[in-house]
């Protein structure tokens, strides 16, 4: 079975930690806290284990102050893979394109850096590994089209 934790966002780093080693999580919803640990952040990075970031939600629920503080950009800049994600849209007010728009705009994120987390979102899922190449290679003809 794959699993997922809930961690790490508003608890402490340490609760990644016991996520990673004690539920042997194939994700982590959440982790803001994550950066707190730079071990940890090594080992999130060397693991490839994806954190599903919800930056409205985080904002709304005062995880971070502003959404110019969001730790998503660090994240990305570490090595840690990380997706964007729009937790619970009707509650926090933001389906998946107004969390993209929200951290682009306050984080000053590239287009690679844009690609690089839907890229992400597709790597991290639970899709089957052919359902993963077929939405890869729909993001990559979009980005060529882009261009």
């Amino acid at each position: 079975f794959l699993t997922v934790a809930h961690a790490g966002e508003e608890g402490p780093a340490e609760y990644v930690w016991e996520a990673i080693k004690l539920l042997k999580v194939s994700r982590i919803d959440h982790g803001n806290h994550a950066l707190d640990d730079e071990n940890l952040v090594k080992e999130l990075a060397r693991l490839k284990i994806p954190l599903t970031l919800c930056p409205l939600s985080n904002l709304k629920l005062g995880v971070v102050k502003s959404m110019e503080e969001h730790p998503l950009k660090k994240m990305l800049d570490k090595g840690i893979v990380v997706t964007v994600n729009s937790d619970d849209p009707a509650y926090f007010g933001g389906y998946i394109n107004e969390n993209y728009m929200a951290v682009q705009k306050a984080l000053g994120l590239s287009a690679q850096q844009i690609y690089e987390l839907a890229r992400n979102s597709f790597q991290a899922s639970f899709l089957t590994e052919n359902e993963k190449r077929e939405m890869l290679a729909r993001l990559e003809k979009f980005r060529a089209a882009e261009s």
